[in-house]
């Protein structure tokens, strides 16, 4: 089993300091920051399995890290804060991260919420794959993890292109939003069950012409969603 690194972007060494040895003596390689800009930097250096990621951070803050993470990379965020509304639980969603914890929290609540994101990770190469789904104006590269619409090539984030691939696979036929957590986000998920409506919002607005009435991505109500794709 290959071993995960994990980054560490915290400014508050009561909080890395135990932090980094707990998840060390659970077998993670550690790298630790304590700013943005130096955070941002391991994570280009390190290629961690796995970001966390504080918000209230010196030189650049976190909202700032994540949003430069995404524009090149997939690796999971978990972000951590003070901060207790909702509207910043949504913004660090917004920006890409993956999941999200409030301080204070325990070393057994973070461990799992960790593990609960390595599991969506492949650790191995990707594997070569001929495997495409097509339809009349989008196509799926599976292998490559590439969507092409219109003969444009799309950028979509890791579980945004599991999402869609989900759906794709099944066109025509509703998948509910419990084998949506379970396939994509796995049956042990003990994040925000709101990821999956901004994950369907971000597919919307890089995929339909119209985000508000959607025509790939179609709401089941009560039930979950459809991909409406015609394959060719």
């Amino acid at each position: 089993m290959l071993m995960a690194v994990v980054v560490v972007i915290e400014d508050d060494p009561l909080i890395y300091l135990p932090l980094s040895e707990a998840l060390r003596e659970h077998g993670y390689t550690v790298f630790t920051a304590a700013d943005g800009k130096a955070g941002l930097e391991a994570v280009f250096t390190y290629q961690p399995h796995v970001v966390i990621l504080d918000i209230l951070l010196p030189e650049m803050d976190g909202w700032a890290v994540c949003k430069a993470i995404r524009r090149s990379s997939v690796v999971p965020i978990l972000m951590l804060s003070s901060l207790n509304e909702e509207i910043d639980r949504i913004l660090g969603l917004e920006l890409g991260a993956d999941d999200y914890l409030t301080k204070p929290f325990s070393t057994r609540e973070l461990i799992a919420h960790i593990r609960a994101l390595l599991r969506r990770v492949e650790f191995s190469a990707p594997k070569s794959s001929a495997n495409h789904l097509n339809f009349d104006r989008i196509s799926i590269d599976l292998g490559r993890r590439i969507v092409i619409k219109d003969g444009q090539e799309i950028a979509l984030r890791y579980k945004a292109f599991e999402l869609l691939a989900l759906l794709a696979a099944n066109a025509g036929q509703v998948v509910t939003r419990a084998d949506i957590f379970d396939k994509i986000w796995g049956t042990d998920w003990i994040g925000d069950t709101r990821t999956l409506e901004v994950h369907i919002r971000w597919l919307r607005e890089q995929l339909e012409d119209d985000p508000s009435h959607p025509q790939f991505i179609q709401t089941a109500r009560s039930a979950g969603y459809r991909f409406a794709g015609s394959p060719i």
